[in-house]
């Protein structure tokens, strides 16, 4: 059966669910989107197996109705011949066809859920991996933005318990560092602000000095 074995497991898994209850989010994380890509390389590998078995067993179903029309027409016009040996003998291979007819179908049905079944799969871990992999950059973004170490710190690792409670982390960090940004944009402006006062110190002489120089040329 392959992964087939594993349909009602698969479609079953809640990623949000399993990342909560892991102790260390981060790490099951990469473990699941490493598991998730294996089983999506099975799934592709096994896909094209199951299709062609689907094929096979659409086309002798095909063929078995194709057959039983021909032989239905066949008995027909031996009858309207008269030929009643005939119309028997082609009822009779047409009745073995009807006995087949059976069995094929189910082995089409059969084929034809597995085929579904393994379509099913590949949507399902396609979507799973496509919400870890935006998670996980998402996560990976807020780190660096943040500049928390990956797995250092408090509140990361095992003593952040879920996945949510570390992106927790990761913003009260974040906005951490924006007020510090905010705190030394302050003091920057308040260190700016002596060269101004001086500045002002030395027009409010040079009047005083200009006066001078002008008395002196009086005299």
């Amino acid at each position: 059966m392959g992964i087939l074995s594993r349909f009602r497991d698969i479609m079953r898994a809640n990623v949000n669910s399993f990342l909560d209850r892991a102790e260390d989010p981060a790490k099951a994380m990469d473990e699941y989107m490493r598991s998730l890509r294996s089983d999506l390389g099975q799934v592709k590998a096994e896909a094209e197996a199951v299709l062609a078995d689907e094929r096979r067993a659409k086309a002798a179903l095909d063929e078995c109705r194709a057959e039983m029309r021909k032989l239905q027409r066949y008995a027909e016009k031996a009858a309207e011949a008269g030929d009643e040996d005939g119309a028997l003998r082609f009822q009779g291979r047409r009745a073995e066809q009807s006995e087949r007819l059976s069995g094929l179908e189910q082995a089409h049905e059969l084929a034809a859920a597995k085929a579904a079944s393994m379509k099913q799969l590949e949507e399902k871990l396609v979507s799973d991996l496509g919400q870890l992999e935006a998670r996980h950059t998402e996560l990976k973004e807020r780190l660096a933005a943040s500049r928390l170490p990956r797995g250092g710190g408090a509140g990361t690792g095992a003593a952040a318990g879920s996945l949510d409670e570390l992106e927790e982390q990761v913003y009260l960090a974040a906005e951490e560092a924006l007020a510090l940004a905010e705190l030394r944009a302050g003091e920057t402006l308040g260190h700016s602000s002596a060269p101004a006062v001086q500045l002002e110190q030395d027009d409010n002489v040079k009047p005083g000095v200009n006066s001078s120089i002008s008395k002196q040329a009086e005299l």
